[in-house]
């Protein structure tokens, strides 16, 4: 099915936004061809265009929309669109999209020109010249890369210069966005595998950035045309849905018509709407609840003048109606990332039927409908000439200081920078814009994070640090020991743990294994970039992870590799030590590496195994429980010895310790104080749930010199309510049996 086939039944019923159809087009056509309208008067093309612009801005100057006209017509004169009609329509549809929606006068002459620099002989020198330095920098940022220069990259860095600019003016999405629509529009001329490329790069990127810039009025019609376009047959259905539906009595018209009675005679004044579900709307409700009813169709939309009303109403409808809590938000005390605000709710009326309502301001609402096109220009506080291009100065990298470039925005401009080609740009670019929440955590000093949803401590990392975040062992969530790859909750406090050394590359960095956790473009490139750089990371790492065919049974004793950062289980520091520089073995070009179950330090006695066919040594302590499972598998042994100062690098040392105690308010944080106060650092944490009012806290930690263990065992002990602290092995064998 085309696009324009489904343009009245899918899409005639958007609230606010405007139809272009065919007669508008004919009308467009006839007076483009008939040329610009004498000097001093709009021409005939754009009447409509300036009357809606002047219902939102009264005193708007429409001399400059007349004169952007007259050079987009000429410059367009005898192109024409692959639907017959003169090529001006498309800006001049573009245009009116944006001037229902309220844009201001800028946006609209950018609209005017954005192709022209692109598809006519005019340069943005000229356009700068004639319409000045910011109508120029959106008719660039909107600009297409040229395929003869770029190739197949022409897509991918067409849209990285799109969001760059962006960045600096969010009003260029805002044109792109509007161009998409009309062009969606009018896809049906084209061939049904070009209708599906294009539905998807909307899909995947446009839809996505329609969502986090707030304008909803842009991303319906959007995902309703993409629907049409990819699941044809599904559209069908929903469309015969909504036609069966159409021919019965309204529920939410009477549960309207109940709330009016209820808030006029409550003394709010307020404006009850039916609002209809857009098409994919109506399928997702329907995938989620089964059979729909008419009340599932639509939802209610109440719109009062202040911000207090919405409150109000909110009391009146629970207290004369059922509510349903579950399905109670509050978005005005908390708006959504993308500047939403709403008071979300649902009521049982009369006859048990439940309507869901949407209260909002009309500011609101205007918000709600066109997102950042509603905040007009965003950068007219100054009366400087230029001034929002010229702040770019003041800004890190050349970027605009713009308090309301949104967090998301931010984030990718950090990473796209940092993505080394067009693909991985591209496939990262979609990958972010998969993520259709955010979430806000609070920074141990103060500050805050606005990651996405999903975001582990490693893209905390990453987003706080940037590549400084390689140096971190771990982190503290909501007060506790946490691994790195624990997942992110909206609201959590997180400190990060740094490495207090980070001057040696084999004792620092990020594992392989935090890729498996990075959710976010920024810490995926970074940590990609970094191992690229240290090859011999990714080495040890294979070589420290035993193969199924041969498993190592240090490994079948209760420990892995953990998180990254040591955060797991004991033993997660294997890997950083897989090339023990103060172990030597009697079995040269083996790597040999220290075992995770017991974590040896100086003096242990030693025992080691060959793994691997040889390729690896694992060294564990002689108590060790794995030793002996070793030994009656057949495992050969092999001598190892620690090596003294003079012979190698002491380092620094890993070893697990178990402490016992009577259960207590704040015994984590005596424990970590106490351990802190040694010179020793916590690489993971781990608290069973306490029995019989005792609990068992197990530490990995790191170690600068292994003689300060057992002064670091006495002062654990001397923690109150610690009865016992043993080294990780034998001990937890036997507890564990």
């Amino acid at each position: 099915m085309s696009a324009e086939a489904t343009d009245h039944a899918a899409l005639g019923r958007r609230r606010g936004l405007p139809r272009i159809d065919l007669r508008n087009l004919r009308r467009f056509s006839r007076a483009a061809l008939l040329g610009p309208a004498s000097r001093g008067r709009l021409p005939d093309a754009i009447e409509h265009v300036a009357k809606v612009h002047r219902a939102h801005h009264p005193g708007a100057d429409l001399d400059v929309l007349r004169k952007a006209y007259v050079l987009a017509e000429s410059s367009h004169r005898g192109q024409m669109r692959k639907s017959g009609e003169p090529y001006i329509t498309h800006p001049l549809a573009v245009t009116l999209i944006l001037a229902e929606l309220g844009a201001e006068t800028t946006t609209l002459t950018a609209s005017l020109l954005h192709d022209t620099v692109e598809d006519t002989e005019v340069t943005l020198d000229q356009v700068g010249e004639q319409f000045g330095e910011e109508v120029r920098y959106l008719v660039d940022g909107v600009t297409k890369l040229e395929k003869v220069d770029y190739g197949a990259a022409a897509e991918p860095e067409t849209f990285r210069k799109m969001l760059v600019a962006t960045g600096n003016d969010v009003r260029v999405m805002s044109i792109k966005l509007a161009d998409r629509l009309h062009n969606m529009r009018t896809l049906g001329v084209m061939r049904p595998e070009k209708q599906a490329r294009i539905a998807k790069v909307t899909r995947d990127v446009l839809i996505p950035l329609a969502e986090r810039l707030g304008v909803q009025a842009l991303k319906t019609e959007l995902e309703d045309l993409v629907f049409a376009i990819l699941h044809p047959a599904e559209y069908a259905r929903t469309r015969e849905l909504l036609l069966d539906h159409a021919r019965r009595p309204d529920p939410l018209a009477r549960a309207a018509e109940d709330v009016r009675a209820v808030l006029h005679e409550a003394g709010i004044a307020a404006e009850v709407l039916v609002r209809p579900r857009h098409f994919v709307s109506v399928y997702r409700v329907g995938i989620k609840r089964g059979e729909l009813t008419g009340s599932d169709l639509g939802r209610l939309l109440v719109l009062v003048s202040e911000d207090a009303d919405c409150y109000a109403v909110l009391g009146e409808l629970h207290t004369c109606f059922t509510p349903v809590i579950s399905e109670f938000k509050d978005f005005i005390a908390v708006p959504k990332f993308n500047l939403y605000q709403s008071l979300h709710t649902a009521v049982a009326g009369r006859d048990g039927e439940v309507a869901e309502v949407l209260i909002r301001t009309h500011q609101m609402h205007r918000v709600a409908e066109a997102g950042v096109i509603a905040l007009g220009n965003p950068y007219a506080t100054t009366t400087a000439p230029h001034a929002p291009l010229e702040a770019a100065a003041d800004a890190p990298d050349g970027e605009r200081a713009d308090p309301t470039r949104p967090g998301w925005l931010s984030r990718l401009l950090a990473w796209q920078s940092a993505a080394p080609d067009p693909d991985t740009f591209w496939s990262s670019l979609r990958a972010e814009l998969a993520q259709d929440r955010e979430i806000t955590v609070f920074r141990a000093d103060g500050g805050t994070l606005g990651l996405p949803a999903g975001a582990s401590c490693v893209d905390a990392a990453y987003a706080q640090y940037g590549e400084g975040a390689h140096d971190c062992i771990g982190a503290r969530v909501n007060g506790r020991i946490a691994t790195l790859s624990t997942v992110l909750r909206d609201g959590d406090m997180l400190q990060l743990l740094m490495a207090r050394d980070s001057r040696d590359a084999s004792s620092s960095g990020p594992s392989p294994e935090w890729l498996d956790h990075a959710r976010t473009p920024a810490a995926r490139i970074a940590i990609s970039r970094w191992l690229a750089a240290h090859p011999e990371r990714q080495q040890a790492a294979s070589a420290a992870t035993a193969p199924a065919a041969e498993p190592d049974p240090a490994q079948a004793g209760g420990t892995g590799s953990g998180a990254p950062g040591g955060g797991g289980a004991p033993g997660a520091a294997a890997v950083r030590q897989a090339a023990a520089p103060a172990i030597a073995a009697d079995l040269p070009g083996a790597a040999v590496r220290l075992a995770g179950c017991c974590t040896p330090v100086p003096p242990d006695a030693v025992i080691g195994f060959a793994v691997r066919g040889g390729a690896v040594i694992t060294v564990h302590r002689e108590r060790c429980p794995a030793v002996s499972r070793m030994t009656a598998a057949g495992r050969a042994t092999v001598g190892v010895r620690w090596l003294d100062g003079e012979e190698g690098d002491a380092g620094d040392y890993r070893v697990t310790l178990v402490a016992e105690a009577f259960s207590r308010p704040h015994l984590l944080a005596d424990l970590t104080e106490a351990i802190a106060a040694e010179g020793v650092a916590v690489v993971s944490a781990a608290v069973e749930p306490p029995h019989e009012q005792r609990v068992r806290h197990t530490y990995t930690l790191q170690l600068p010199d292994p003689g300060r263990l057992p002064a670091l065992m006495r002062a654990m002990r001397d923690v109150p309510g610690v009865y016992d602290v043993t080294r990780a092995g034998r001990e937890m064998a036997a507890a564990r049996s």
